[in-house]
């Protein structure tokens, strides 16, 4: 089966494809490569695929990707909070337009599946309990906004136009070849050398992390035995506050704790993100990485792979 992964040189997106060329798929990766996504994220595996640069927001650069694809998984967005509250424009428009032009092209094309990863931050924030797949959209961010916009419009050309859609909500991803703009490899990178750890307010924020080797598993599992129109919530039952996660970190390195510097908070900073990812677990998937056995070999692979972020900080 030939698979057209959009976004395949971010962090998400080039470990999946790894992942699913481990399993005989034919793949197409259509990337702009923008700051974060990075042609060196599919070192090793460029002689096994087709890889285009292009924008999801051309049509054009869309059609070429496409052509004799069976299944897209969009992983191409603006995904950083802070970026979005600073600049919201280029979230809108890849985000939402750009969903909207692989829409239009995936029904064109007559494409077999089409899966959408979104994010939890689509749903806001809880206290206490878990959002499920039909609890209401209540985004804080322009960036969460432009996300839930894009799962609308997944789901009214479903009920529109019958186009095959499955709209994927992970948790907090970690792991290798994450951008060091997001709280682990940022922290990873700055204890490495020594500087201080910014931290929003107090560091109470709570998060679900998901390795990303679990979420590849959890997209490959719904992409051969997913229902056609259905949301699946992707957790991994692993809560941890900012701080926390940042106090491991300096521990693993033997680094001081007075490395870490509060800063005041972002506008409109979800407190916790918590999902029921009941639905997912009824196909039979789990999570297999405990976060601290996670944790260490991602402070490893950041350890080991300094040409890695040298270049980019």
């Amino acid at each position: 089966m030939k698979v057209l992964i959009t976004g395949g040189a971010g962090f998400i997106g080039s470990n999946f494809v790894r992942y699913l060329l481990n399993y005989g798929y034919r793949i197409n990766v259509l990337d702009k490569l923008t700051y974060a996504g990075r042609k060196e994220n599919l070192k090793g595996v460029l002689k096994e695929i087709n890889f285009l640069r292009g924008d999801i927001t051309n049509p054009k650069d869309v059609d070429k990707a496409i052509k004799g694809c069976k299944v897209l998984v969009n992983f191409a967005a603006e995904s950083h909070v802070d970026r979005s509250i600073k600049n919201p424009a280029p979230f809108l428009k890849t985000n939402i337009w750009g969903t909207q032009v692989l829409l239009g092209k995936a029904l064109r094309h007559k494409i077999d599946l089409f899966i959408q990863i979104s994010s939890d931050e689509v749903y806001g924030s809880i206290s206490k309990g878990y959002f499920k797949e039909n609890s209401p959209l209540n985004p804080s961010s322009p960036y969460s906004a432009s996300k839930a916009s894009g799962d609308n419009l997944c789901q009214s050309y479903y009920r529109t136009f019958g186009l095959p859609i499955i709209i994927i909500r992970p948790c907090n991803n970690y792991g290798p070849r994450q951008y060091p703009e997001k709280l682990i490899p940022k922290a990873i990178i700055n204890a490495i050398k020594g500087k201080k750890i910014p931290i929003y307010a107090q560091g109470e924020n709570i998060r679900d992390w998901i390795y990303v080797e679990d979420t590849c598993r959890a997209i490959k599992l719904i992409l051969e035995k997913g229902k056609i129109g259905e949301i699946y919530n992707v957790g991994a039952a692993q809560e941890y506050r900012n701080i926390e996660v940042v106090k491991m970190i300096l521990r693993y390195l033997n680094k001081p704790f007075n490395l870490i510097k509060f800063v005041y908070d972002r506008p409109g900073h979800d407190f916790r993100y918590a999902m029921d990812w009941t639905k997912i677990r009824n196909l039979g998937w789990e999570p297999e990485i405990q976060f601290e056995k996670g944790l260490i070999s991602t402070i490893n692979w950041y350890l080991n792979n300094e040409n890695w972020w040298q270049k980019i900080i």
